[in-house]
């Protein structure tokens, strides 16, 4: 029998020496034995026990984001260091990387810190035998520089004095971490006081120059510029437009982001990372030296999130043979001119757990989206249910989110959820010259995120649960009398929920009735097929529930709001929509799809306010 060494091994399947002499150690790879103090293990002990990665397969650990800890941990890693080669050969003053959530951005930046930070200083061997490492010019720059790494992550407050307390106390942190700069014996007695004081507490009047002032004393202690990493800078922009402090809280933000990143004469580098790209027009108006790479960017492409390659060798480590499922739930990404971008967080659950679920879903509670879904109009709603059913949607698509502007127009809120991480462009609309002119065809990224939006349709009903169900139960029995009772209740609970408060009462009916559909699309869709057709004008919106089994009866539902000038009472209205159902004939395609007519119930809905009454 032939047998290996342990760096024979490793080189093999792609890990560390030391990592194989663990195994070898805790008896996971058959047949291995010690001689002296090396590891000999048979040739064929990777077929003894399925595979050589089947025994050696790392662990998994989620949501670490502590690069060091991976490491020295022997933990499951992707090699991406060769991103700071990228980031570091292109030599643009301050670079701006947005990427949807848990995709590697916090990581990232660590790992940067890790690099470049002089606190870490002739320690780069946690850096060994990664891509970075290979290349002896950035080993001479491991160690060398003064760096500042802050978050905002944490900074999502109701309340725009609670956000700007956030931000300061985030400095004066900062502050604490260099302290080091008191022991420069030369440093001025002005500036020592400075940083007593803001060690006690930054103040919002203190904040705009704090980090500026900290790069020039952290300059005047090393003699060389600082970097500086600002991880999830776009957070509590994100929580002030959900709050209601959006304006108010602009300008301060510019007045850091200008002081930190533009009038910084001590600053060498900036790297910040995002979900978003907020207008420039925001909080970067005063900014004309930050590279922007968005999802649509060449750049960086395959340094967040995994490639097809990196999900086929994780999966080989691991002996899971479902390619096909995990392309499906979890694939579907684009950056750039890179296609098959696999979401890294779902990728890791998968393997740790080795089963389907939606692990990036339950990650956060998407509540902005919810919002502008939930209380968006008719045409977003009408989007949101064609994506929903796997149909593509026509859209502009902005990368520069303006976030004043989400209420305004459908493709402010698409552009969003692209940058997010919940769309994706599958086709781009050229004009008849063969040129772009910025209109998209988008659909759901992959199947996660469709039961993910699955799952926040019914949440709008959580609050009337029971009510909701009874309805249904009676609209599948055919108990009027029930179906308006239980109608109503839904209606009198949910419909300040699809109000934004910003439209006349007589107008709201039809955000409340669109949710609803929307939740009858996703409720009844083990069952049933439900269709909108939708051709009526305004405040008429037919919908159709098909059963798949053929013998189960069918329904038709027309929607109508009062109008006061064509209508006098709820009575009116709804006759008006039964009419409705019976001159467009709408029974005929379920007759024509195989529905006995007997077993086709119709029903008008008249609105009016908070009142529906089901004929």
């Amino acid at each position: 029998m032939e047998f290996l060494t342990s760096m024979e091994v490793a080189k093999r399947i792609g890990k560390t020496k030391r990592w194989v002499n663990d195994c070898c150690a805790k008896g996971l790879i058959k047949g291995a034995y010690k001689e002296g103090n090396r590891w000999r293990i048979p040739e064929n002990a990777k077929w003894e026990v399925g595979s050589s990665t089947a025994v050696c397969a790392r662990t998994i650990g989620i949501g670490i984001q502590d690069f060091e800890k991976i490491i020295t941990s022997d933990l499951f890693y992707v090699d991406k260091t060769d991103f700071i080669s990228e980031w570091w050969s292109n030599k643009d003053d301050v670079t701006l990387i947005t990427r949807p959530r848990r995709f590697g951005k916090s990581l990232t930046l660590n790992m940067v810190e890790r690099f470049f930070s002089n606190k870490y200083k002739n320690m780069g061997d946690v850096f060994a035998g990664l891509k970075i490492w290979n290349k002896q010019e950035y080993r001479e720059l491991q160690g060398k520089f003064p760096v500042i790494g802050i978050s905002f992550a944490g900074v999502k407050e109701n309340s725009y004095d609670k956000t700007v307390d956030a931000i300061c106390n985030i400095i004066t942190e900062c502050y604490k971490s260099h302290r080091e700069v008191l022991d420069n014996e030369e440093m001025l007695s002005s500036d020592r006081d400075y940083f007593l004081k803001i060690l006690d507490g930054c103040t919002p009047k203190q904040a705009p120059l704090a980090l500026n002032i900290l790069c020039r004393l952290l300059y005047e202690l090393y003699g060389e510029k600082t970097i500086i990493l600002l991880d999830e800078y776009d957070t509590p922009m994100q929580e002030a437009y959900i709050n209601g402090f959006w304006d108010e809280l602009v300008g301060f933000v510019r007045n850091v982001f200008n002081s930190t990143f533009k009038t910084n004469s001590y600053l060498y580098i900036g790297l910040m990372t995002g979900i978003t790209r907020i207008s420039k027009e925001s909080i970067f108006s005063d900014l004309n030296n930050i590279r922007v790479i968005t999802t649509s960017t060449s750049a960086y492409a395959d340094k967040f999130g995994f490639t097809e390659e990196e999900v086929s060798r994780a999966l080989k480590e691991y002996s899971l043979d479902s390619k096909e499922d995990i392309r499906k739930w979890y694939d579907g990404f684009q950056f750039g001119d890179l296609s098959d971008i696999y979401n890294p967080w779902s990728i890791l659950s998968y393997l740790q757990e080795k089963k389907i679920d939606t692990y990036w879903a339950n990650t956060s509670s998407n509540g902005l989206v919810s919002k502008l879904i939930r209380e968006g109009d008719k045409e977003i709603k009408r989007d949101f249910e064609n994506l929903l059913c796997d149909k593509c949607v026509e859209t502009k698509l902005d990368e520069e989110i303006a976030y004043n502007d989400l209420n305004g127009s459908s493709h402010h809120i698409w552009s969003l959820l692209m940058a997010s991480g919940y769309v994706k462009p599958a086709e781009i609309k050229p004009d008849e010259n063969g040129l772009s002119k910025g209109l998209y065809m988008i659909k759901l990224t992959n199947l996660e995120v469709k039961i993910m939006f699955r799952k926040m349709v019914s949440s709008w009903f959580e609050s009337c649960e029971s009510n909701y169900n009874e309805f249904i139960k009676a609209l599948i029995s055919g108990d009027l009398k029930a179906m308006n009772y239980y109608m109503n209740q839904v209606a009198l609970s949910t419909f300040s929920y699809f109000d934004t408060g910003k439209t006349s009462s007589y107008l709201e009916p039809e955000r409340f009735y669109h949710g609803f559909v929307l939740g009858l699309l996703v409720d009844m869709a083990n069952e049933y097929c439900v269709k909108s057709n939708r051709e009526s004008g305004f405040g008429r919106y037919d919908v159709i529930i098909e059963p798949y089994d053929k013998s189960k009866q069918a329904f038709i539902m027309e929607f109508k709001v009062r109008d006061p000038e064509e209508e006098k009472t709820l009575e009116e209205t709804v006759e008006s929509a039964k009419k409705q159902i019976d001159d467009k004939a709408y029974k005929t395609e379920l007759i024509n799809n195989g529905i006995i007519e007997d077993k086709i119930f119709s029903y008008g809905f008249a609105f009016e306010g908070k009142k529906v009454l089901i004929k």
